[in-house]
């Protein structure tokens, strides 16, 4: 029998510091998660964002008529909590406004807030040890391999990794979660498996190389070149790009515009015109990267009118395209990740931003 309940921070923390609470029975690991990491989970316990849940064992002594409860699964995590709490860890510098922090050193109303925080329990009753033992490996192995974007979300996690570069994109994924609950542009399964943080890295990776050719090897080189250090301003532009894109191409988020890696596209089109983009992979035996043109976006009327009929373009069987619309066809038919089709898909969007109508 399990049942989910939710207990406040102040709660488990005086369980485990009376002894009722056990954080390390037989089968947990050990306590191995870095200060980086550590000091991540805290800096999300005290801006509210949410955690997974604390699996508990609860156990009855039937000689003493009392009951203590074992960790499952959460050890880790329990453990920064009472570290932070004891003054034991403080908070690094990409906490930003909570660097250097103890939770002493936090004013009285936010001290209040962290230990009221509720975190979720599943709370087991009655489980013998080999029961434990089954639920434990079950909540600590994948079913399905892991996919290419969490092995990096692992990767990047701590150890010889700063992580600069996962956590803007963590950062990034939480700030427009707009993009994702409400034009889809990553369905709910895919969010599952992470695939919004592997399009954000994309992006960012636009904002600081260009349009480049796409691939895991090239995600991973954007993780491994900025690890130490993102550039500044480099999430301030993206932030810039996509509050333009919601807030004026809404309806063009609607159509197969909004579409993952198309939407990069029309990102990096949108970047380019309000910022500049770097050169990337644009030129040689591809498309040039266009100079940037300041009457770009200049007329919204006609920008979204150009982006509407490259949107049209998706359902119109190939020989009904307009002959200046055939490359464009083409790019939106086959590998969306090479730079030969990114090419011919970002000059295309660019020059809707326009103000000449396409049609």
């Amino acid at each position: 029998m399990h049942q989910h309940q939710q207990y406040p921070i102040s709660d488990l923390y005086g369980w485990i510091k009376s002894g009722t609470l056990i954080t390390a029975p037989e089968f947990q690991r050990g306590d191995i998660w870095a200060s980086s990491v550590q000091s991540f989970l805290i800096d999300s316990l005290l801006r509210e964002l949410p955690i997974p849940p604390i699996y508990i064992r609860v156990v009855t002594d039937t000689d003493t008529k009392t009951s203590y409860r074992e960790v499952v699964d959460g050890q880790q995590r329990l453990n920064a909590i009472v570290r932070f709490i004891d003054g034991e860890l403080a908070l690094d510098k990409r906490s930003k406004e909570f660097s250097g922090k103890t939770f002493s050193s936090i004013d009285e109303e936010l001290q209040q807030r962290f230990l009221g925080y509720q975190v979720g329990v599943e709370q087991l009753f009655a489980a013998d040890d080999d029961t434990v033992l089954d639920i434990f490996q079950r909540i600590n192995t994948y079913g399905v391999s892991l996919n290419k974007q969490e092995l990096r979300n692992g990767k990047y996690l701590g150890g010889n990794y700063q992580g600069e570069f996962r956590l803007a994109v963590i950062r990034a994924a939480q700030r427009w979660e707009i993009l994702w609950s409400q034009y889809r542009v990553v369905s709910v399964r895919n969010r599952l498996r992470l695939l919004h943080h592997e399009l954000i890295a994309q992006l960012l990776g636009i904002v600081l190389e260009g349009v480049t050719d796409g691939g895991q090897p090239k995600i991973n080189k954007l993780y491994d070149s900025y690890d130490d250090y993102v550039p500044e301003g480099a999430e301030a532009q993206f932030d810039d790009v996509c509050e333009y894109i919601v807030t004026n191409f809404p309806k063009i988020l609607e159509t197969k515009l909004g579409g993952a890696p198309h939407f990069m596209m029309l990102f990096a089109a949108v970047a380019h015109a309000m910022h500049g983009i770097p050169q990337g992979d644009m030129g040689g035996e591809h498309p040039e990267l266009p100079s940037r043109e300041i009457l770009a976006l200049s007329d919204i009327g006609i920008a979204q009118a150009n982006l509407s009929a490259l949107a049209r373009i998706f359902d119109t069987p190939a020989d009904k395209v307009p002959s200046k619309f055939a490359a464009f066809k083409v790019s939106i038919a086959g590998s969306t990740q090479r730079i030969r089709s990114r090419s011919v898909r970002f000059t295309t969007l660019h020059q809707a931003l326009l103000p000449v109508l396409l049609d």
